[in-house]
Order: structure tokens, then sequence, then C-alpha cells
């Protein structure tokens, strides 16, 4: 009876050390999902932070370092056409009268008031040319004649017509008038005062009337009766008329 029991005890203890076993293996298979768990949250945070943490400065940093030099590149590249330099109000006009400015007064500036009087066009009567200028603007009367229309009437060139328009009008002759026309400026010129001439008593009888000192209104011999005078008219009103 004592040898079953101790069988039995003997039999309880191994089976308790069984169940001891099975609990440290149990503990131990417990554990190890817990560790591997605790190993994967300390390491993969840990990655993606270094690795964050090296990766996002640098992108920015490249970024910037990119960036900034461009931006400030196109800045400047733009700015730098947009600076216009603001003229004065002196400089505005001079740059107007500069546009503005015509042949004639060009020639002003060059020539001076001498050069300008005694201009003389080469084997040209100048008197002969300024009546004809005188005759054509006065059928225009006091409307003028744009000096371009004048220089082509009487074939000459601009050069040479300014010229002539400028001593003109140092003569008192003419008056010149500026306008602007077809978008160009030029001048209008309008007769001021027909010049003397002696075209009109060439050949005229009483230059050599060998009775000149007998001649009188009122006494035998008269410019009234005169036949001198009468063959003279005549034969004036008998030549051809020229063109104008």
């Amino acid at each position: 009876m004592a040898k079953k029991k101790d069988t039995l005890i003997e039999e309880a203890e191994k089976i308790k050390a069984d169940l001891d076993e099975l609990k440290k293996k149990k503990k131990i298979l417990d554990d190890k999902p817990a560790k591997k768990t605790a190993k994967k949250a300390e390491a993969k945070p840990a990655k993606k932070t270094a690795k964050k943490a090296e990766a996002k400065p640098a992108k920015k940093t490249a970024k910037k370092a990119e960036a900034k030099p461009a931006k400030k590149t196109a800045k400047k590249a733009e700015a730098k056409p947009e600076k216009v330099k603001k003229l004065t109000k002196k400089e505005l006009e001079e740059a107007k009268r500069e546009a503005e400015k015509t042949l004639e007064e060009e020639l002003e500036e060059q020539l001076s008031d001498e050069e300008i009087e005694n201009f003389q066009i080469e084997k040209v009567d100048m008197e002969r040319l300024t009546n004809k200028v005188c005759d054509i603007l006065a059928e225009k009367e006091s409307d003028g004649m744009f000096q371009g229309e004048l220089w082509k009437k009487l074939k000459l060139t601009n050069q040479i017509g300014s010229r002539l328009a400028l001593k003109l009008e140092r003569m008192g002759t003419i008056t010149r008038e500026k306008l602007l026309e077809n978008n160009r400026w030029t001048y209008k010129l309008i007769l001021k005062k027909t010049p003397i001439s002696t075209q009109s008593i060439e050949n005229a009888p009483c230059l050599v009337c060998p009775v000149e000192q007998k001649c009188s209104l009122e006494g035998e011999i008269s410019p009234r009766n005169c036949q001198f005078i009468e063959d003279w008219v005549l034969a004036e009103l008998k030549k051809p008329v020229k063109a104008k």
C-alpha cells in the first residue's frame, strides 16, 4: 500500500514538472512576438525618422538653393528692361523740336545771315526768278502756296528752294507759315510785298527822249499826246504773253 502511494506521488510530481515545463515554453512563446513587435516599433520609426531627417532637409535645401538664384535672376531679367529713364521737360521739348525740324531750320543753323541774304543760283537771273515767285504767289493772294508745289512749278530742288525762301523772307518779300502736311512739317509761302522791278519800264521812250526838257502835262509836248509813248505801248501789247 505504501509502495503504491509512493508511485502516485512520483507520477504527480512528474506531471507537475511537465506542467511547469509547459508553462515555461508557453511563456517563451508569449514573449517572442512581443519582442519582435517591440523591435519593429523601435526600428521602423527610427528608420523613417532617420530618412525623413536626412531626406527632407536635403530636398528643401536643394530646392532653396536652386529656386532662390532662379528667382533673383528672373527678377533681374524682368527688372532691367523696365528701367526707362524719365526725360525732363526741357529734354522732351528738345526731342519734340528735333522731330519737327525742317530743312529750312537746319539751314538757318548752318548758314549765317550774310550767306542767306547773298544766296545766288549759278547762271540764273535772281531778280527775274524773284519776280516769277511773286507772280505765282500773287495769284494765290492771302491763301499762299505750299513751298513744295512752288519748287515743283519752278523746277527747283528742295535744297535750293529752301535757301531761296529764306532769302526772300529776309528781304521782306514773303512770309513763311509752318504747317503739318501729310505727316510732314513744311511751309506755306505768302506774298508780303511785290519787289520793284525795272522790267516794266525797259525800252520806255522817256528814258532817251530828245525833247524831255520841253515835255509837260499842259505843254505842247505832253505824255498825253506823245507818239513815242503810244508806239511803245502798242509794241508791248503785241508781245506774246509768257506762261506763268
